[in-house]
């Protein structure tokens, strides 16, 4: 055994130890390989060779212990010598980054709804006719169709205009109750000041049995949404018109920047569109086979919140990488 112990002191590294550990303790092993031959050895020297292998094995496993401890600490060692930073390079320690508004903003959004326990539901990003257009009420020649500036692509499909198609997606995969939020990209043929053709949304989704949800739910969870995210401000819900919803409305808070006076961000009015809801329109509930419930959906523009938060005049700024802009959320 003498030439055994040799190989485990005389190991370099922990990669060479390891083959030596295998040679030695594997099934096909030294130690392997002496045990056998106690079945040939004869009954009155069985115990001593016995208590020989075991003295041994022991002993190798002891020198094995501590050449793999001290061949560990001088990787360690190696790995920290070689990964060390001079930290006297660094001279503007503030040159250090940020969430990005719009991500720090879904993110505020997303805390608000988890803790209501809504699930974050996400879906693919090329969507096909059915379940961005049709199974949300919106049949081939609908005139509401033009309001989504689509981009369609090659193959039929189109790049999804809302993240409602998740909302459709969830629902034929899943059985009531659902609680859930779609976040994500979203693209429309739209570029100006308050509009980029990729953008963000969070939509949500709620739907229960046939009568337990109604629109004074919805009313209150999203008036306390927009306190939570605007403050002590004021709300009012207008009618509108979704081809998934009905009825409708669209949700207004009192300008932040005028508190309600009147002001060119507003149009003087003192008011400012924040997003839309309703009920869900049972022709939804058709299409994903849904019988017997009620439910209400909502969605927002996430650069519309962070624009508003953040009291940025115009939408571009925030994909223009402008770093004077972009350091202001440090």
């Amino acid at each position: 055994m003498k030439h055994l112990e040799e190989q485990v002191t005389q190991a370099d590294s922990l990669g060479s130890l390891e083959k030596i550990r295998i040679e030695l303790f594997g099934k096909k092993g030294a130690l392997a390989a002496e045990f056998a031959k106690l079945k040939d050895v004869p009954g009155p020297e069985k115990k001593a060779f016995a208590e020989g292998l075991n003295k041994s094995k022991a002993n190798l496993q002891k020198l094995y212990d501590e050449r793999y401890e001290l061949l560990k600490k001088e990787e360690i060692e190696r790995i920290l010598k070689a990964e060390a930073i001079d930290v006297s390079l660094y001279s503007n320690l503030e040159a250090k980054g940020a969430l990005h508004p719009v991500m720090a903003t879904m993110d505020k959004i997303i805390d608000y709804f988890i803790a209501l326990n809504f699930s974050i539901e996400d879906g693919p990003k090329v969507e096909d006719d059915f379940h961005n257009f049709e199974a949300l009420n919106l049949p081939k020649n609908h005139p509401a169709r033009d309001m989504q500036d689509t981009f369609f692509c090659k193959d039929g499909g189109v790049l999804r205009t809302h993240t409602s198609p998740v909302q459709i997606r969830t629902m034929l995969e899943t059985k009531p109750p659902i609680r859930m939020i779609a976040p994500g990209a979203v693209f429309r043929k739209d570029y100006d000041l308050t509009h980029t053709p990729m953008f963000h949304q969070i939509e949500g989704l709620v739907v229960e049995g046939k009568g337990e949800v109604s629109f004074a739910n919805l009313k209150a969870i999203l008036s306390d949404f927009l306190h939570y995210m605007f403050g002590e401000v004021e709300i009012r819900f207008r009618p509108s018109f979704f081809p998934f919803t009905e009825p409708s409305a669209e949700v207004d808070i009192s300008c932040i920047f005028c508190e309600g006076e009147g002001c060119r961000v507003c149009s003087d009015t003192g008011w400012l569109e924040v997003l839309g809801c309703g009920i869900v329109d049972p022709n939804v509930f058709k299409a994903v086979n849904y019988e017997d419930v009620s439910g209400y959906a909502f969605g927002l523009g996430i650069e519309r919140f962070a624009m508003l938060l953040h009291k940025i005049p115009d939408l571009r700024m925030l994909f223009e990488g402008d770093t004077r802009l972009l350091e202001q959320f440090r």
